[in-house]
C-alpha cells in the first residue's frame, strides 16, 4: 500500500499550527487484512491505517493526536490500541464498548492509551444505542477519570439535553452537534448546544465542517466561532480524517485554514489546538 499516494491531491495549509497541537478527532481504519471489520456494520471504509494517519499529520504539521473507534470496528478495538501503541506519548484514543467489558477489559484499555468511550445516536450508523446498556457502561467508567462522546444527529441534541445534563462524567458532543450551518447560529439545536456548553463537564468538538457545509466551508465558520466563544477552554478541534461516510473529498489543508477563522485570537488557537487536550487527555504526563 502506498501511504503517500493520498499527499498528491492534498496541498499545505496556509495557516501554521503551533507547537503540540492535537487532532483531537481522527481515525484508522484497516488494514483490513490485519484488522477486520464488525460484520454487522453499516458501511466499509477505504483502508486507512496508522501509517497514513502519520504521513498526514507530519504533511499538516500536527504533533498529537485522538484515534476515535468508528463503528464499522465495532467493539474490537485492536486497530486502535495498535496506532496508540506504536507512539503511546503522542496518541490517546476513544473505544466503542458494550456491557460485556470487564474491569479487566477497561484496564486494559486505559493502560493502552484509551480515554473515554463513544456512543453513536446518528440515524444513519444505526440510530441511539441500548440506553439500559449505555446508562450500565456509563456506570462502569465514571469513576476511572473517562469522558463519554456522543455523536448524535442536530434534531435529537433538544431530546438528549436532559440525559447529557444528569451524566456522573464529562462529555463530548462530536462534529458541532452536525447542526446544519444552513439554518444559522439562531437555530434551536445550536442554542442548546451552547446552554449545554455552560456545564463544566460538557466539550465540544469543533470539527466536521466537511460534514454541515460545502468547500470551502465559510457556512461553518459561523457555527464554530459561536461554539468557541461559549466555551473557551472547553472545545477541541480535528480533521476527521479519513471523513467516513463523507459526501465528498476534503482536503485537511481546508480544515486546518479554518482554525483562524474559528479562534481569530493566537491565544484562544492554542487552547483549543494544544492546551484544552493536553488537559483533558494528559498528554506529556
Amino acid at each position: 500500500m502506498n501511504v503517500h499516494g493520498f499527499l498528491s491531491h492534498r496541498r499545505k495549509p496556509q495557516f501554521k499550527l503551533p507547537a503540540g497541537a492535537c487532532d483531537a478527532h481522527c481515525h484508522v481504519f484497516g488494514p483490513a487484512a490485519k484488522f477486520s471489520y464488525a460484520p454487522n456494520r453499516r458501511y466499509t471504509p477505504e483502508d486507512a491505517p496508522k501509517e497514513m494517519l502519520a504521513v498526514l499529520h507530519a504533511h499538516l504539521g500536527i504533533e498529537r493526536a485522538v484515534i476515535v473507534q468508528a463503528s464499522c470496528h465495532g467493539t474490537d478495538n485492536a486497530a486502535m490500541l495498535d496506532c496508540i501503541a506504536s507512539d503511546p506519548k503522542r496518541y490517546r484514543g476513544v473505544a466503542i464498548v458494550n456491557d460485556s467489558f470487564t474491569d479487566a477489559d477497561f484496564d486494559k484499555l486505559d493502560a493502552g492509551g484509551v480515554r473515554g468511550v463513544r456512543f453513536n445516536f446518528v440515524k444513519h450508523l444505526g440510530g441511539a444505542p441500548d440506553m439500559a446498556v449505555f446508562n450500565r457502561v456509563i456506570d462502569r467508567i465514571k469513576g476511572r477519570d473517562w469522558h463519554v462522546v456522543l455523536h448524535v444527529d442536530a434534531p435529537d441534541i433538544i431530546t438528549l439535553s436532559d440525559m447529557m445534563q444528569k451524566l456522573p462524567l464529562p462529555f463530548i458532543v462530536d462534529h458541532m452537534g452536525r447542526v446544519p450551518s444552513a439554518a444559522g447560529v439562531d437555530q434551536p439545536p445550536l442554542r442548546t448546544l451552547i446552554e449545554l456548553s455552560g456545564l463544566e463537564k460538557c466539550w465540544i468538538k469543533v470539527c466536521g465542517s466537511e460534514r454541515i457545509s460545502m468547500p470551502p466551508y465559510a457556512a461553518a465558520v459561523p457555527i464554530a466561532r459561536a461554539l468557541v466563544e461559549a466555551a473557551p477552554d472547553r472545545v477541541l478541534w480535528g480533521t476527521d480524517f479519513p471523513h467516513p461516510n463523507a459526501t465528498h473529498e476534503a482536503d485537511e489543508a481546508d480544515l486546518v485554514d479554518l482554525v483562524p477563522q474559528f479562534a481569530p485570537d493566537p491565544l484562544a488557537q492554542k487552547r483549543l489546538l494544544v492546551d484544552n487536550p493536553t488537559r483533558l487527555y494528559g498528554f506529556g504526563s
